[in-house]
């Protein structure tokens, strides 16, 4: 069977895990933890990470979910006299690695499957590359990619294109015969960027009409991955 593509990475929040049920929870938590009871700083925190407080989620346009740590630390510090960039980016590693996850879709049969239609799989996403192996490990799939890469790696962030190319090297592969799939404008960009096919998937916030422009195909979720890409 020819496939559309030899090669898959996958962006993972929003991607690989449901965002809202992985994140909403979680943002909440640090915004109370930067805010010590003080309604005024929650609301100035919530302001600046676009986070709904009556819905208790980020909003689409949040900085929050595409941005890297130290972006989302800096938007946080930015809410707070004093608050310290550093002290919000070491607290959110390390809440971030222990978050509660929800898959997508099932995840160990999806990367048994792919790795059956023999693609080399891997992951680029602009959390830490600690808390990506982390969640990765829990999910019981670390072991089904040959390329982890976070926004500290050494590669860059997306929406550089440049961690999508190191992902294609360290496969051997020519950039058209890979897919990026992701959730947000951010890795459809990358991946266009890179010279990269690009597949948009919906268990992000970004909504479906916001990918259209940037994908050559948007999925409701990576479960429907191998139908595409047999699809040649």
């Amino acid at each position: 069977m020819s496939l559309r593509a030899d090669a898959v990475l996958f962006d993972k929040d929003g991607t690989l895990f449901e965002f809202g049920a992985t994140w909403d929870a979680w943002g909440r938590a640090a915004l109370q933890h930067f805010s010590e009871g003080d309604p005024e700083a929650l609301r100035a925190l919530a302001e600046v990470s676009r986070f709904d407080l009556v819905r208790g989620s980020f909003r689409a346009d949040s900085p929050v979910i595409a941005g890297t740590n130290r972006e989302a630390a800096e938007c946080l510090a930015s809410a707070i006299p004093g608050l310290d960039a550093d002290v919000v980016e070491a607290h959110m590693a390390l809440t971030a690695a222990e978050a509660p996850l929800v898959e997508a879709v099932p995840l160990g049969p999806l990367m048994a499957r792919l790795d059956g239609m023999g693609l080399p799989l891997g992951v680029m996403t602009n959390d830490a590359e600690r808390s990506a192996r982390a969640h990765l490990r829990s999910a019981g799939i670390e072991s089904a990619f040959r390329f982890i890469a976070g926004f500290d790696s050494g590669h860059g962030a997306k929406p550089d294109p440049r961690p999508l190319l190191a992902f294609a090297e360290a496969v051997g592969l020519a950039p058209a015969r890979i897919v990026m799939v992701g959730d947000s404008p951010h890795d459809l960009s990358a991946g266009r960027a890179a010279g990269m096919q690009t597949v948009g998937v919906t268990t992000g916030p970004i909504p479906a009409e916001a990918l259209v422009p940037l994908a050559d195909a948007v999925l409701p979720d990576i479960g429907h991955l191998p139908g595409w890409l047999g699809a040649a």
